[in-house]
């Protein structure tokens, strides 16, 4: 057993929460990512002062947060962030056990352990702190056998979002788009601050360094970025931190920054079965991903000879592909799904690799560049 496993076990992302303006509203967007809304929490559930909507494809669950009164610490978040993720909750196997480990090494507390208990079980969750106002639920849930949480409904049964005939993305025998799990989540934090949180995730967790890109790799002609990823040694958890770097024009970290207001989550990767298919899929429901230029399709045989008999499909959606020497991957970004130019998602297609696309970069952020320079913020 590693010396990870035995200081603070980790079994993987449990859930995303995101504090929105409209919940309700807010989940039915996010079946065009084919996320199903299956829970809901409310005044009809004797929830007084939020709203919560469950949506879930293949491992991954997002939660959609809104405020009932004015006054609500999740209207002041919204308020000065807009639409973000507010939680990257971590299941564990003990959370009161690995919520003392985390105070007894720095981390700062956000709510002690506590134990919530319906009809199906019971759940064990507590609460650290983490960049800007992003928290991490440590989330203990073995012993429950409900379909999200205590408190929580199906959403049939609140009367909300009935099924409509036809509708692949509210039958419950589909899973979506093909969305298995989530890949890695990236957090972008203010200049000269990237090395102290990655420091955090080693001291709290137990976290190593899996790659270091520097300002030289992630640059164009106009702005530049450095980022680290930590990670739990198994790949379960993976969490790109990224500062802004020197550049002639405002980076897309510096965009963020500015417009979200701090610190916090920038995009959230998904592991996906078939990329071709899910950005067909969401592109018909009217999801905008990042395009770049058709001439980075000149030599993708060449540099990726794998991907031969995709490639007039992968031009066609504007897949980017990259290769290491573990094998090859397929990345697409979407734009930002709110009205601030923050959050976006990244759809991820995997085959042996293990990177992040290092080989995209430059294309990448000239496409970003692009919109930046449209919204004005370049």
């Amino acid at each position: 057993m590693t010396q990870h496993e035995d200081s603070f076990p980790i079994q993987g992302f449990d859930y995303i929460q995101f504090f929105v303006g409209n919940a309700r509203q807010a989940a039915q967007f996010y079946r065009t990512l084919g996320f199903r809304p299956i829970a809901y929490a409310g005044l009809e559930t004797g929830s007084r002062d939020r709203v919560s909507y469950v949506c879930r494809q293949g491992e991954v669950t997002l939660v959609f947060t809104g405020a009932l009164s004015p006054d609500s610490p999740i209207a002041d978040h919204v308020k000065a962030h807009g639409d973000g993720v507010h939680d990257v909750a971590l299941r564990v196997p003990d959370a009161e056990d690995a919520y003392n480990m985390a105070i007894e090494h720095g981390a700062v507390s956000v709510a002690e352990p506590k134990v919530y208990e319906d009809e199906y079980g019971k759940v064990v969750k507590a609460e650290i702190a983490t960049y800007g106002e992003t928290i991490h639920t440590l989330i203990s849930r073995q012993d429950y056998s409900g379909l999200f949480f205590p408190g929580f409904v199906p959403l049939n049964a609140a009367g909300h979002f009935t099924p409509v005939e036809g509708d692949r993305v509210t039958d419950p025998n589909v899973s979506g788009f093909g969305v298995q799990s989530i890949d890695h989540v990236v957090g972008n934090v203010e200049l000269g601050m990237m090395n102290e949180w990655v420091s955090f995730y080693e001291r709290i967790m137990g976290f190593t360094e899996l790659r270091h890109f520097s300002d030289e790799e992630i640059s164009t002609e106009y702005s530049a970025l450095m980022s680290k990823v930590v990670w739990d040694g198994e790949g379960k958890i993976k969490l790109p931190i990224n500062e802004p770097a020197e550049g002639l024009k405002k980076s897309q970290i510096e965009e963020y920054l500015e417009y979200y207001g701090s610190p916090g989550v920038q995009h959230i990767a998904l592991n996906v079965s078939d990329i071709v298919s899910a950005v067909d899929e969401m592109s018909k429901l009217g999801l905008q991903f990042l395009r770049i230029p058709a001439t980075y399709y000149d030599d993708a045989i060449e540099r990726v000879p794998e991907i031969k008999t995709q490639v007039k499909d992968l031009a066609r959606t504007g897949i980017l592909v990259d290769k290491d020497e573990e094998g090859y991957l397929l990345q697409i970004f979407t734009k930002p799904v709110q009205d601030r130019p923050t959050v976006f998602f990244e759809l991820i297609e995997r085959h042996g690799s293990r990177g992040f696309g290092a080989g995209n970069f430059k294309a990448l952020f000239e496409s970003i560049e692009r919109e930046q320079a449209e919204r004005g913020n370049l």
